[in-house]
């Protein structure tokens, strides 16, 4: 791997996982990684001691003059935003909206997620019904205002509102006309006892139709700022305290963002909701480079880490979605379409009132953790794979942390007596349920959606993914399996390959005539010279920056949208589109456009991929020699080679069945399945005869 960027700059990309914090700098031609346990009471610890450990650890190997004069750009994917939603242990909330909808977020939508539970709990709206105030207004629909806002009424609203830690200002139909939210926040800013409180107004968060989802994201994003700013505001100042010491200036801190590109620290903290969900965007994001490298143009990223599994599928593409929910929060922001389920290397075994063995959503997560971990006494995965001996002691993290094989024979033991299986029976049982529950994943986003898993690639990555890769591809037919170098720590890797993204959207609701097409280039051209104002801001020059056009439409009557690209065409692209989906398309129909869409991409300088087939041809396939053999259970007891991943050299075939240890994952090649190293360095495994 090489990079073009000057030896006189570091970028290093950190992930805050459930379980693990991993790290991969890049520095002059050179990738160095490291990888410590989480610190969940404080996210923010582990992330600043494995900074000062990864600079330290490259100035002990003879860099330490690069280092001192380098500048340093560290980009973070954080987990506060998503953590504060599913823990609702955020800010207290007021919402100020047009009265008499002061409940719309407890009425929500008539949707049922479980259409056959009678006795189903709608998720708590996130202000209380005491913190909610209609203020006297109405703007309609075509933007024109029906009952001007009355500034005596705001002032006396204003100085009855109660002790609070951030506010939420949602106004009908302020997507055309954000007149009255502009008041509202500036008499706020003026006349509020406390003006550090942060005001969130839905125009600025979400200028998009559908008012209850634009309140709920509007409403989450002040839930979780107060948080948020804390926790940057401490990592930023650390930062600089902690490395200035060795650097040639003050360190850079960018956060990546859930739609797979990296945001300030300023514009992180105005609008942390688009922070939820980055981790697994940023692995999405150093898959898809990766798979691309090496020539795959159709994958399905397999992301299993300590707590859940994130899946998404690229065809030929990144897919984006506005469609999401966070512990049953819609969020309704642009983010990388990813599907997670709990089921992950943490993930708790157990048996259910019916006496079935169950595996997770529960997660040991690093504290206590596994119960191999030392700490814990409940039967996860990763004990399961220790006890059937996929996982060795010797090599967990590269032998850097000591497991306790033991305490894993113990509680497989307790859970077999449970299940009334032998232990073997049951450590594969729950390897068994687990992979079921991820390959559920995978079909709800490749055959449930008109994809055919066969025509993919599964590239995986994650501490565990190595662990049960080939085994979910076996179970979907899925041909080839790719783990790539360092696969513990791609969503670290993809946070160096994150560029700088913007998105902007504007709900129009144009039904199609002759002029359309003029219509929404004029409108585009206003979105687009904002999005060129504020990447100027940031630096980029107009050669550094592309803009994607696009547009939600649907049939005249629809409820809900497709995205699709934005040229002469546009329609077409929809009927064809809508084809691939449901099945069917009318051309006949006349077509509504609904919201515009501008994604603003600023590039910046990252890691490249270097192929070293120049060096061995690739085309040579050498018979790699194992340096040890060992019993491992496959169904039955098998002898198993195992591999230093870094023994491995360009060109070689591993037989099955075998186990490939690195500092940050392991890789199980069962029977019947065969691994060749790649170009690239990646470990291509398949089941193919002409493999």
């Amino acid at each position: 791997m090489t990079n073009q960027q000057t030896s006189d700059w570091i970028s290093i990309g950190v992930d805050t996982g459930g379980t693990f914090t991993d790290f991969v700098l890049s520095i002059g031609n050179r990738i160095y990684t490291h990888k410590l346990l989480s610190t969940p009471s404080n996210p923010a610890e582990a992330v600043l001691q494995g900074l000062e450990e990864v600079v330290s650890q490259i100035e002990t190997m003879g860099s330490a003059s690069l280092v001192a004069k380098a500048h340093l750009t560290v980009t973070h994917g954080s987990t506060v935003a998503t953590n504060t939603l599913l823990e609702r242990n955020g800010a207290e909330v007021a919402l100020l909206t047009t009265k008499n909808f002061e409940d719309l977020l407890q009425i929500g939508r008539q949707n049922r997620a479980e259409l056959y539970n009678f006795n189903l709990v709608q998720p708590v709206p996130l202000v209380d019904e005491s913190k909610r105030y209609g203020i006297k207004e109405r703007i309609c629909h075509t933007g024109e205002v029906q009952v001007p806002l009355d500034p005596t009424e705001l002032d006396q609203l204003i100085n009855q509102l109660p002790s609070i830690e951030a506010i939420a200002v949602c106004f009908l139909f302020s997507y055309i006309n954000p007149k009255h939210e502009r008041m509202v926040a500036e008499a706020l800013v003026k006349r509020a006892v406390n003006r550090s409180i942060p005001i969130s107004t839905s125009h600025q968060i979400l200028p998009e139709y559908r008012e209850f989802e634009r309140f709920s994201t509007t409403v989450a994003n002040a839930y979780v700022q107060p948080k948020v700013q804390k926790y940057l505001h401490f990592l930023h100042t650390n930062l600089a305290t902690r490395l200035n010491r060795s650097l040639a200036s003050k360190p850079r801190l960018r956060i990546m963002q859930s739609n797979g590109g990296s945001i300030s620290v300023e514009t992180a903290s105005r609008v942390p909701i688009r922070t939820a969900l980055s981790g697994p965007a940023g692995g999405v994001i150093g898959a898809y480079e990766i798979g691309k490298t090496a020539k795959y143009e159709q994958l399905i990223t397999f992301d299993m880490g300590g707590t859940s599994t994130d899946v998404s599928l690229c065809d030929r593409e990144i897919s984006l979605t506005t469609e999401s929910q966070i512990g049953g929060i819609p969020i309704q922001i642009p983010m990388i379409d990813i599907h997670t389920v709990g089921a992950g290397g943490g993930s708790v075994a157990q048996v259910d009132l019916g006496g079935a063995l169950r595996v997770g959503p529960e997660s040991a997560g690093a504290d206590p953790g596994p119960a191999c971990y030392g700490v814990g006494d409940l039967p996860t995965v990763t004990d399961a794979n220790l006890f059937l001996g996929r996982i060795d002691p010797r090599y967990f993290l590269g032998g850097k942390m000591s497991l306790q094989p033991e305490r894993s024979t113990k509680v497989i033991h307790q859970l077999s007596t449970e299940v009334g299986k032998s232990p073997l029976e049951t450590a594969e049982g729950i390897l068994r349920v687990a992979n079921a529950t991820m390959a559920r994943a995978i079909r709800v986003v490749s055959i449930e959606r008109g994809y055919d898993p066969r025509e993919f690639a599964l590239i995986s990555f994650g501490g565990a993914g190595g662990l049960h890769a080939c085994e979910l591809a076996q179970s979907l037919s899925i041909p080839t399996v790719i783990i790539p170098p360092h696969g513990g720590l791609l969503s670290a890797m993809g946070m160096l390959l994150a560029d700088v993204v913007k998105d902007y959207s504007q709900t129009v609701l144009w039904q199609a005539n002759e002029h359309l097409y003029v219509q929404l280039t004029n409108q585009f051209r206003r979105l687009r010279q904002k999005a060129e104002t504020e990447l100027g801001n940031e630096g980029f020059e107009p050669e550094l920056t592309q803009y994607q056009l696009t547009l939600d439409l649907r049939y005249s009557g629809q409820s809900y949208e497709l995205n699709v690209p934005f040229d002469e065409q546009f329609e077409t692209y929809f009927h064809q589109a809508h084809a691939k989906r449901f099945g069917h398309s009318r051309t006949d129909y006349p077509v509504e456009v609904v919201n515009l869409r501008l994604r603003a991409i600023g590039y910046v300088e990252k890691p490249k991929f270097a192929s070293t087939s120049e060096k061995i041809g690739a085309t040579s396939d050498i018979s790699a020699q194992p340096f040890e053999q060992k019993e491992v259970v496959f169904g039955e007891p098998r002898l198993t080679n195992l591999y230093h991943r870094q023994d491995l050299s360009v060109g070689v075939v591993i037989a099955s069945p075998s186990i490939i240890f690195e500092l940050s994952a392991t890789t199980v090649v069962p029977p019947d399945f065969k691994a060749k190293v790649d170009q690239f360095d990646n470990l291509i495994l398949s089941q193919s005869e002409s493999f």
